[in-house]
């Protein structure tokens, strides 16, 4: 039986088909915005130099990729034969459209395009996405109406975030009075796309749902009191909230005659694109953690009940297979790993050779490795701070800078992510960086867990069609994650360090942050 997920992200639009019984994967691909479809002019996947912090992207352009994306994807394999669909949109971006929406959707004729059809309901032309930083006075304005950043982060599971979706609101609201009375329905990416491929208006799950500052993670239903402290009459703007394991409907008869879909073929609520990959890394169930090391580094984890970051950085949505989820987000990532090998001009080869000439611990010096502002902990930084001997301090030592950086990342990366009251069996890494041993060794003996390199690919995509297979065929999720999201051969690397290795380092750390 074939299953799709697919993944609409900042830069691309991607898909796969698996075959739940072969266990393989039978279609894979992706169209990047910038590059195919120029005309946008977002060459990153969203609209350049935008005024006050404001960054858009054009929905049109989404609904184009996923043309395209299916026109590929028949040359590859045949969609008649699929029986389960689902998929997953980069999380906060909201989509804001008038009383003609659901009527486009429902009569969507196959010799025309979907942006076309759909552009007339945009009631606001552009979205604004996860990248935008526009809201500051908004999130105040929240969080003041509450009564604080922590009842907003008791209630939503994050403090009032710029990014977040109820800020975004409340500052077209604010802005465009007249736009805002003219939207019937705000949509995510993620239900927006969901929507349009059943030709119905799909709920909004609660993965992608807590990403907004307006669901309550008690409830996993819409919030009263965020809802009027973020825009008048927002509840009735806003699709019902629903478990990932819904059915949003059947597929529209546009993309049945268009692209050879069969009738009748089940689409499970799409979701936000970390609880996707959540799914499709393996990790639903808690024990396992996922640490992305990319621009910047990002942890998340199934989490066993619902509990909020005391301090405000980090953020709880709805895991799609069922309960609650954890993740932070580090700004300081690989920019700073690389930052701070360009200042002795090594290589990756010298910056990997640097952690067999240092102990561990590194003799209990120290590094803030923070070369711009970091949100976990909020921290306004525009250069590292060390401690320990005269020439570390004085950056003369680079290969006890080079460790300093990276074990006081994931010191840093422990302490913050204590709240989530996690004991993780195994730790799967991602990203770019995932693939050096030398950082995956610190990662292990830090948080003493077994590290794994997982062989997935398009983990967004792939989590999404783990997540139709199991919803649609009544396939169990657990074992479909063990079939498809499998370490790497040789990749286990166990703790090497004593547990007790760390904790002056630790203590050191805690003391230059306290007086930082």
């Amino acid at each position: 039986m074939l299953s799709l997920g697919l993944d609409s992200s900042t830069q691309s639009c991607s898909a796969i088909v698996i075959d739940t019984e072969t266990q393989t994967i039978v279609a894979e691909t992706s169209v990047n915005f910038g590059q195919r479809l120029p005309h946008y002019n977002a060459p990153s996947g969203f609209i350049p130099d935008g005024a006050a912090g404001e960054v858009h992207a054009d929905p049109r352009m989404w609904l184009d990729a996923l043309e395209l994306l299916f026109e590929e994807l028949k040359d590859q394999c045949e969609l008649a034969k699929i029986a389960a669909i689902s998929g997953a949109g980069q999380q906060h971006g909201s989509v804001y459209l008038n009383d003609q929406w659901l009527n486009a959707i429902d009569t969507l004729d196959a010799s025309e395009s979907l942006s076309a059809q759909i552009q007339p309901c945009l009631a606001r032309r552009t979205a604004p996405i996860w990248m935008d930083t526009s809201t500051g006075a908004e999130c105040r304005e929240i969080a003041a109406a509450l009564g604080g950043d922590e009842v907003v982060c008791a209630k939503s599971g994050s403090i009032p975030i710029e990014r977040f979706t109820g800020p975004q609101i409340r500052r077209f609201y604010k802005n465009d009075p007249a736009g805002y009375a003219q939207t019937a329905h705000i949509h995510l990416v993620s239900s927006f796309l969901c929507s349009v491929l059943c030709g119905a208006d799909a709920p909004i799950d609660t993965g992608d749902g807590a990403g907004m500052n307006l669901l309550n993670i008690h409830t996993w239903d819409w919030d009263p009191e965020l809802l009027a402290a973020t825009a008048p009459e927002l509840g009735k703007r806003l699709p019902d909230a629903a478990p990932g394991n819904t059915t949003a409907g059947q597929i529209s008869e546009y993309f049945v005659e268009k692209y050879g879909f069969a009738q009748g073929t089940p689409i499970t609520l799409f979701t936000g694109d970390n609880p996707s990959s959540l799914v499709g890394m393996g990790a639903s169930r808690p024990g396992k953690v996922v640490l992305s090391l990319g621009t910047s580094d990002t942890f998340f984890a199934a989490m066993p009940g619902v509990v909020a970051d005391p301090q405000g950085c980090g953020h709880v949505f709805g895991n799609p297979a069922g309960g609650s989820m954890s993740l932070q987000c580090f700004v300081n990532g690989s920019l700073a790993r690389e930052a701070v090998k360009d200042k002795f001009n090594y290589d990756w080869d010298q910056f990997t050779a640097a952690f067999n000439k240092t102990p561990v611990a590194n003799d209990d010096q120290v590094m803030l490795p923070f070369f711009r502002p970091e949100i976990s902990p909020r921290i306004d930084l525009a250069a590292p701070i060390l401690k320990g001997s005269e020439a570390f301090e004085n950056w003369q030592d680079a290969d006890a800078a080079i460790r300093a950086c990276v074990e006081g990342q994931f010191i840093n990366m422990k302490l913050r992510s204590d709240w989530m009251q996690l004991q993780p069996e195994v730790i799967y890494l991602t990203g770019g960086a995932s693939q050096n041993d030398a950082i995956a060794q610190v990662v292990a003996d830090i948080f003493q867990a077994k590290v794994q390199r997982l062989a997935v690919s398009s983990s967004v995509a792939l989590g999404a069609a783990l997540r139709a297979a199991s919803h649609t065929l009544g396939l169990n999720l657990h074992q479909l994650e063990s079939q498809f999201c499998q370490p790497e051969a040789g990749s286990t690397i166990e703790p090497q360090a004593a547990i007790d290795s760390y904790q002056t380092a630790t203590a050191n750390f805690s003391a230059l942050l306290a007086k930082s």
